[in-house]
């Protein structure tokens, strides 16, 4: 696959019409509309696996893949700047060899430096899947080539593995932190995924083999060569996605773990700039599962305060909940239930201010699913309201990560649903009143 550089045009036509639209103005700053808003997005049909950033340069960043049957994938990117006009969509790849799944998408990153970071995933010749990374440092205009994150599936003579359901960090600087889980010592009988998240039989991830997968992290530079590369656990879940926040202490990691015994609760990892921490449980639920949920965690951070979201089915009782921990991810409160039961199907995201924190989560209906969203109080002592986003006619795996991102206290909300042809990205905003 190769990396394009791009001048002042356009991917595709239906880009045009979106370059250079304006949205409406904030509240914040138009003194009038609050609540939940529309929000126009420049993803043509055909888009979905969307991920959403937040920068120091006060811009939003959505990246998406574009997939239509009988033509090569597009990698896209666009961002929203601070007058609420969308530039782009530009493209940053194009190729037959992308991996095109709901729940394992592409991410973007804006490092301290306000350079572009992208990781997506890209099948390999013999067999198996890795994790690719470019980065822009001229606002997406030109992207380096790509490198390999996982480098045992470019090792000669290396067998055929799976990585993927990745995390990008600032890690200061210049430089970009990434987290993935890596197959490379689960043995060569873990099976592939569809789109959904599922087996091609249907099947959820079992996992007849005696390896295991495991959490691995690095950091890269400009030059994009790799520094501090380590096993931060050598057993997760296998298909979960994972997630990472910056506190003033450092970096905190939060994912599935996976014991011995098949106990699947979410854990965290903390990086003080100088090591790795243990794994340490979020809330020991002891949720025992032969397969992987493919339902991992959220996580947010404003200053040494943390939220976490997450979906369980321990005891036979499926809930989305949240825990705060107020020193970095030492230690965390008992978890708050945000809703439970059958129809709960998860998909967490969450964001964190000084004035809010945030949860999304999905709802399976009849023929579909439900978009919900919750506004709490930073302690999470009290709901201030809940909205339901949108209606789905999409449901299960095909629904993909909602994505959340804060701004000036305004959330930004993107999701992907299907004409049962095409997927295509929604979107929304939600301003709280003052």
């Amino acid at each position: 696959m190769k990396t394009r550089i791009l001048t002042l045009v356009f991917a595709i036509a239906s880009g045009l019409a979106a370059c250079g639209r304006e949205s409406p103005a904030p509240a914040s700053q138009a003194g009038e509309a609050t609540g939940l808003l529309p929000w126009n997005l420049p993803a043509p049909p055909g888009s979905g696996e969307p991920d959403l950033a937040t920068g120091p340069n006060g811009r939003v960043a959505l990246l998406w893949l574009n997939s239509e049957s009988g033509r090569r994938t597009l990698l896209q990117y666009a961002e929203l700047g601070v007058q609420d006009r969308w530039e782009g969509p530009l493209t940053i790849a194009v190729g037959n060899s992308f991996v095109v799944n709901a729940v394992d998408t592409p991410h973007i990153a804006i490092a301290d430096d306000r350079a572009l970071w992208v990781q997506y995933l890209q099948r390999q010749p013999e067999g198996g899947y890795g994790v690719r990374l470019v980065t822009s440092r001229s606002g997406g205009m030109n992207w380096s080539d790509p490198i390999a994150v996982n480098d045992d599936n470019v090792a000669a003579g290396h067998a055929a593995a799976e990585h993927g359901f990745a995390a990008l960090w600032p890690a200061g600087g210049d430089r970009i932190g990434i987290a993935w889980l890596d197959g490379r010592d689960a043995g060569d009988e873990h099976e592939d995924h569809d789109e959904a998240g599922e087996h091609h039989d249907g099947r959820r991830d079992e996992h007849a083999h005696a390896g295991a997968t495991a959490l691995r992290a690095t950091t890269f530079g400009p030059d994009l060569q790799r520094a501090g590369e380590a096993v931060v656990d050598a057993r997760s879940c296998d298909c979960c996605s994972t997630a990472v926040a910056r506190t003033t202490k450092g970096v905190v990691i939060a994912y599935r773990d996976r014991s011995d015994a098949e106990i699947r609760d979410i854990a965290t990892v903390a990086f003080d700039g100088k090591q790795w921490s243990a794994p340490r449980p979020v809330h020991a639920e002891g949720w025992h599962m032969t397969g992987c949920p493919v339902n991992g965690p959220s996580i947010a951070a404003n200053g040494d305060d943390l939220v976490v979201g997450w979906y369980t089915a321990a005891n036979d009782e499926p809930r989305v909940q949240l825990a705060l921990s107020r020193d970095g991810g030492a230690h965390f409160g008992d978890p708050l239930v945000l809703e439970r039961g059958k129809q709960v199907d998860g998909r967490v995201a969450v964001a964190l201010d000084g004035d809010n924190a945030w949860a999304l989560w999905l709802r399976e209906e009849f023929g579909g699913s439900s978009l919900w969203l919750a506004r709490l109080t930073p302690d999470l002592s009290k709901e201030r309201e809940r909205v339901k986003v949108a209606m789905l006619k999409v449901r299960g795996g095909a629904s993909g990560h909602p994505k959340l991102a804060l701004r000036n206290g305004t959330a930004f909300i993107v999701w992907t649903d299907s004409d049962g042809t095409l997927t295509q990205l929604q979107g929304a905003r939600f301003v709280p009143k003052p």
